[in-house]
């Protein structure tokens, strides 16, 4: 198994070509001594529900997964909440405005993008929002869709920490935990 920074050659602090791997999850330069960690990227997942048993979902229009079963999120912006970055993102996506979030848990996760494994930590949260007359499919969503929450199936969805958020998510509404 490759080391997960192997793509990087080249010290990103002096640019020595003398950067090897420190450890498991860093590299080390040999000329200026900076170790750089390989840590997961932040992303944020929105579940959106309408009040009548039903979960908004998307359809991808782009890869990974292209076609399958999504919920609206993405990567967090720097200087941004994950409070913040689930907002911004569900507006990108859906042109909803979130009034309110609430944590609900964390998945790790690795993700292609642009031919790169990325590592991600994804944090989702139960969002509520201000009203539903302006939902409409923008940025990498092909289409949006309500679910029944008890048809929502894990296989529908092409994205492994959204199958699995999905099975999480029912566990927590069939206990009344939500």
């Amino acid at each position: 198994m490759q080391h997960p920074l192997h793509l990087f050659k080249h010290c990103p602090k002096c640019g020595s070509t003398e950067f090897g791997i420190n450890d498991e999850k860093s590299k080390k330069c040999a000329g200026c001594g900076f170790v750089y960690y390989f840590n997961p990227l932040a992303a944020t997942v929105g579940i959106i529900t309408d009040g009548k048993g039903r979960v908004l979902v998307a359809r991808r229009a782009k890869e990974p997964a292209m076609g399958t079963l999504d919920l609206p999120g993405g990567f967090s912006d720097s200087y941004e909440t994950a409070e913040e970055g689930v907002a911004r993102e569900i507006l990108e996506e859906t042109g909803l405005r979130v009034t309110a979030t609430r944590y609900l848990f964390s998945i790790p996760n690795t993700y292609i993008y642009s031919g790169m494994e990325l590592h991600t930590m994804d944090l989702f949260f139960l969002c509520e929002v201000e009203d539903y007359s302006s939902l409409t499919a923008n940025d990498d969503v092909d289409r949006l869709q309500w679910i029944e929450i008890e048809k929502l199936d894990s296989n529908e969805f092409g994205l492994q920490s959204i199958r699995k958020s999905i099975e999480i998510f029912k566990e927590l509404h069939n206990n009344n935990r939500l």
